[in-house]
């Protein structure tokens, strides 16, 4: 089911000391039109610069998340992108005349409070969601585990590793603007007794109180009030990932595996989100391909191959090096005649056509020379041959092959398809000509 976007149904406000400065701030949110995102707005600056909620645009993350672009920069983003997240809030504009919002009770429900009494509006257009489509893992220095893989949902599975294995915790939700609410919204920050002051000497937490967040003293925890969960320390580490993926821009559906978080460890695996969507999203800028020289069109092609449709493998000839080095481009829709068998519901471009693509791709470097034309080139051996990746519909296959041995009607080959800069098969290939 396709969902729609959705925004503030009218602007709120609230007002409190920020966490990190200490300075009293108002923070508003105000509705925001059709593919805005979220945009935090500095009103006590000259011009009242911008800045988008976007991973290109974090600066910092030691102990919170800071976004600047330009004039504007905003600290400690985490707790409200996490709750307009949670809440399936796509568009909003948030003002705020400091440079940091309110931290409140050290958690995200007085913004989920501020949401609901907002309302949401229903704005008619598509939501875009990215679904995760490969395994991405990574692994820092102090020891953080971040990993996402392929769901039909947003589920975060995490464990927080407390100081010498003080308030280790596990716990996993899937991410709906009702578990949100109920499962992640009120638990509260935290920090470790020991690192207080090394980070008041940094000048951070000049606000922090036991009003607005868990202290943490040997076997302790010293706050104004009782746990709200049992596992609340883990739970807060869920809400800030929420807020700190936020920042992709789009909703993910995709399952975060974390040991060990942190803003930096969230917004680095933000950042290979974007850089595996940037590459799925890539394509060939269209062009007019001259005719002649060393670019061919598909007529050209198919006047030098024998092979046609459906078994045409070559859409066009992009460059040529001399006699040794050929690039051929096939562009791949669900139209292609073997992805309705490769495979019902999950179309592959079977690996041995692939292998045939670099295959004719070398015929073609066999036949331009003089004296060839009219011959056909077939297989004689493939060695070495890999399959990394799978080719799917909407890929376009950039097929490389380059000549190590020639003779006048056999040739060797090493041949490669690359789809968004990626190998995706490989092969050291023997073929020859022969008379029709």
């Amino acid at each position: 089911m396709i969902q729609n976007q959705h925004t503030l149904a009218k602007t709120v406000s609230l007002s409190g000391s920020s966490l990190h400065t200490g300075e009293k701030v108002t923070v508003t949110m105000q509705p925001a039109p059709v593919g805005t995102g979220k945009r935090f707005r500095r009103l006590d600056l000259p011009d009242q610069p911008t800045v988008q909620a976007h991973i290109a645009h974090v600066k910092e993350v030691e102990r919170r998340t800071t976004l600047v672009d330009g004039a504007a920069t905003v600290h400690t983003v985490e707790h409200i992108l996490s709750a307009l997240s949670g809440l399936g809030v796509d568009n909003a504009i948030i003002d705020m005349d400091a440079s940091e919002p309110p931290i409140c009770d050290g958690s995200a429900q007085p913004y989920v409070d501020l949401i609901k009494a907002a309302g949401l509006q229903d704005q008619g257009q598509p939501r875009t969601v990215w679904e995760i489509t490969e395994p991405i893992h990574l692994e820092s220095k102090n020891g953080s585990l971040m990993t996402v893989v392929p769901d039909s949902q947003f589920r975060i599975s995490c464990t927080n590793v407390g100081a010498e294995g003080r308030f280790t915790q596990y716990q996993s939700v899937v991410v709906t603007p009702e578990t949100y609410t109920k499962e992640l919204a009120a638990a509260r920050t935290f920090v470790f007794y020991e690192d207080v002051k090394p980070l008041m000497d940094k000048g951070l937490i000049k606000g922090g109180s036991l009003e607005n967040a868990l202290v943490v003293r040997g076997e302790q925890v010293l706050s104004k009030e009782a746990l709200r969960f049992k596992d609340e320390f883990v739970r807060h580490k869920i809400l800030d990932i929420v807020g700190d993926l936020a920042l992709f821009g789009r909703p993910i559906r995709g399952h975060v595996i974390a040991i060990k978080p942190g803003h930096g460890p969230n917004t680095e695996l933000c950042a290979a989100i974007a850089k595996q969507h940037a590459k799925a999203m890539a394509m060939v800028p269209p062009a007019v391909t001259p005719k002649g020289g060393e670019v061919m069109d598909v007529t050209d092609v198919m006047a030098l191959l024998p092979h046609r449709p459906p078994f045409l493998m070559v859409d066009r000839i992009v460059a040529m090096e001399g006699d040794t080095k050929c690039t051929g481009v096939k562009a791949l829709s669900m139209n292609e005649w073997f992805f309705a068998g490769h495979f019902p519901g999950h179309p592959v471009m079977p690996g041995v056509l692939q292998l045939e693509a670099m295959a004719q791709v070398g015929s073609i470097l066999l036949l331009k020379k003089p004296g060839q034309a009219g011959r056909i080139g077939y297989f004689l051996s493939a060695d070495g041959v890999k399959f990394r990746k799978p080719v799917v519909p909407g890929d376009t296959l950039f097929i490389e092959v380059e000549m190590t041995q020639s003779k006048r009607l056999m040739a060797k080959a090493r041949g490669r398809c690359v789809v968004n800069g990626e190998i995706v098969s490989e092969a050291e290939m023997l073929f020859g000509l022969v008379d029709k």
